[in-house]
């Protein structure tokens, strides 16, 4: 035991003994003297050497003092109240309580609750300088900041900058995400408004002289539009934003230091948190056998993290790219070496690579994540488009049937809703087999197929959010192909999160064949506005430090991508973050005839007559080969409308 443990127990065994002594004096008043030897010493020496033995394996001395709490209460009262009962007991054996005032035990509990549990509390009430946290005792040299989040994280928080010693902030307010916490305190420090009223906070404290330097984030999973306001409003008023760590990092103990981190791109585009049912996700994968395809890229290479936390039997991993698949197989073999894993280097284009890696693998479930997805790219190379997104999921899809695989999950996208590029016509054109050949099944086969839709994924590689950071790395400037441009955005563990999740619900729920599952992206983002805010996340300003150049579309490419199409119904999915679609199915026979010319057409490397093939398969995408596209029509009819 360390030194002031052993402090502790001496002081508990003292405050052991006096309370008998107290307990007896509030029971018998003036007439104790007249006990001191029949009662008093021999009580007080059997209470102490009880509570020595139960404060030793109690466990009472791992806490720190200064950092009691309730659960170091509860072990006192829990040591308390076992020595009181052994007290009696060992009493009522040895002298049948005959000399024992009853009411002595209960006023004993009590008095030795107080005893051991005052003396912890003061010496924290006096560590933490209370009364300095919220503003006047602070040292002038702190930063005056205002938090935003009226929850754990700012408690933590408050009181963590209590106990520093050197107390580099002064919190002036806090702001809630609820109207009605509104002129409630935390520690002292008010709550000065929510929200939706930053610029009144704001106003009403440069009034009162306590004009805060910094706006600091104290929860984890705020709205991305709440974070993009706030930020926002900060710049504006020349304002800088950060947040606090996990709150795990604040817990009891840690050190006195009290650091934030800026915000990143992840808070301005993230969003609250989707509760999901990990139990479901565990039953679809624990003990089966899965196949992932694509596994190097940035969605397959998360669905290898997320599955391997999720027990399955074994692990393969399929990808093109040897660089990629060796990275992900050395992560996989770090993270998880119990699971036996794969790694296949094989193209999904390749039908009968494919089908001799599902022969020798034996895969149960089927994750197909391989695609060309870089629009501008694929809009240069046609047929190269064509062959890996429509036939490596034909390849993929007829080998899952071929090898009796329970369920097969196509990862789909946002671009193939209404497509105006290649490569939203060629991801419609696999979500168009996937549903025929699902409908299909019904006739025999017990092949599920389940298809995911999303949108941008923050990070992934050819996105916007690595090119404006590679831009600002060499000093810009930002360029953006059109000012109302629009993206749907979601954190890359996010959207494989509910992914597994869409497959544990298909593979769990009675659901009509072919439907889609659409993953809820929220509020779609325009990309101007998180240009700007990137700049001054950088530390610049927007058009003055960092330009912003207008490059304008490129082929193929949509202002406003869209997550339905008009026809697809949409019907509930019973899980929250997941919406479903009515499926716009086509005959699977008359499928394949067209994609047989196609097939031969890309062949022959005709990218212009693989173009028509694919438009008249995805005849939605007609309106958009005709007029340049169905988004520049709308923002031409919103001009005028203005």
């Amino acid at each position: 035991m360390k030194r002031r443990a052993q402090i502790a127990y001496i002081h508990d065994l003292v405050m052991t003994a006096l309370s008998f002594a107290i307990a007896l004096y509030l029971r018998l008043g003036d007439r104790i003297y007249l006990h001191v030897d029949e009662y008093l010493w021999i009580g007080a020496a059997l209470m102490t050497a009880i509570g020595a033995v139960v404060y030793w394996f109690s466990g009472l001395y791992r806490g720190i003092w200064r950092y009691a709490s309730i659960r170091d209460l509860t072990a006192i009262a829990r040591a308390a109240s076992l020595t009181v009962l052994i007290f009696v007991v060992v009493m009522f054996l040895w002298t049948r309580l005959e000399f024992l005032p009853r009411s002595i035990p209960i006023i004993n509990w009590f008095v030795l609750m107080a005893l051991l549990g005052g003396p912890r509390l003061a010496y924290r009430l006096y560590r933490d300088r209370q009364l300095g946290i919220s503003g006047s005792d602070s040292p002038q040299k702190s930063v005056p900041v205002l938090l935003v989040g009226a929850g754990d994280g700012a408690e933590f928080f408050i009181r963590g900058l209590s106990r520093s010693a050197t107390r580099p902030y002064r919190v002036v307010g806090i702001i809630s995400e609820r109207p009605d916490r509104v002129g409630q305190q935390i520690h002292g420090v008010r709550i000065v408004g929510s929200t939706d009223d930053v610029e009144r906070v704001l106003a009403n404290l440069s009034r009162s002289n306590n004009t805060p330097h910094r706006l600091i984030l104290t929860k984890e999973g705020f709205d991305g539009a709440v974070v993009r306001r706030i930020f926002d409003v900060a710049s504006a008023h020349g304002m800088t934003v950060a947040r606090i760590p996990k709150i795990t990092d604040l817990r009891s103990g840690s050190a006195d230091r009290i650091e934030t981190r800026p915000i990143d791109v992840a808070d301005l585009l993230g969003r609250p948190q989707t509760p999901l049912d990990r139990a479901a996700m565990k039953q679809l994968i624990a003990g089966n056998r899965i196949l992932v395809t694509g596994a190097g890229g940035s969605i397959g290479s998360e669905l290898i993290r997320q599955i391997a936390d999720l027990e399955p039997t074994a692990v393969c991993l399929v990808d093109s790219s040897e660089y990629n698949l060796y990275e992900i197989d050395q992560e996989l073999g770090t993270a998880a070496p119990q699971i036996d894993r794969r790694a296949v280097l094989a193209d999904v284009r390749d039908a009968m690579r494919v089908d001799a890696c599902f022969e020798a693998f034996r895969p149960e479930i089927v994750f197909h994540a391989a695609a060309l997805k870089h629009v501008p790219l694929v809009e240069a190379n046609t047929c190269e488009g064509v062959l890996t997104n429509v036939f490596g999921t034909v390849n993929v899809a007829d080998a899952c049937r071929a090898h009796g695989v329970r369920v097969m999950v196509q990862i789909s996208t946002d671009k193939a809703v209404n497509p105006t590029s290649i490569m939203g016509m060629t991801k419609r054109v696999a979500e168009q087999y996937c549903q025929a050949l699902d409908i299909d099944d019904v006739h025999g086969n017990a092949t599920q197929i389940v298809t995911v839709r999303f949108g941008n994924v923050l990070g992934s590689t050819g996105s916007v959010i690595p090119l404006f950071q590679r831009q600002l790395a060499s000093g810009g400037p930002l360029t953006v192909t059109h000012p109302e441009m629009t993206r749907y955005f979601m954190t890359v563990r996010e959207a494989v999160e509910l992914v597994l999740m869409a497959s544990a619900t298909a593979a769990s729920l009675d659901i009509e064949n072919g439907r889609i599952f659409v993953l809820d992206m929220g509020e779609p983002v325009r990309i101007m506005d998180l240009a700007e805010q990137m700049i001054r996340l950088a530390g610049y300003e927007p058009g003055k430090d960092v330009k912003i150049e207008i490059s304008g579309l490129r082929p193929g490419e949509k202002l406003f991508e869209e997550i339905f199409h008009g026809e697809e119904t949409l019907v509930p999915a019973g899980v929250p973050g997941l919406l479903l679609a009515a499926p716009r199915s086509t005959a699977i026979d008359r499928l394949r005839t067209d994609l047989e010319k196609l097939r031969d057409t890309c062949v022959a490397n005709d990218p212009v007559g693989a173009r028509k093939l694919l438009v008249e398969i995805v005849p939605e995408s007609r309106a958009a080969d005709e007029n340049g596209s169905d988004d520049h029509q709308r923002v031409r009819q919103a001009a005028g409308n203005s």
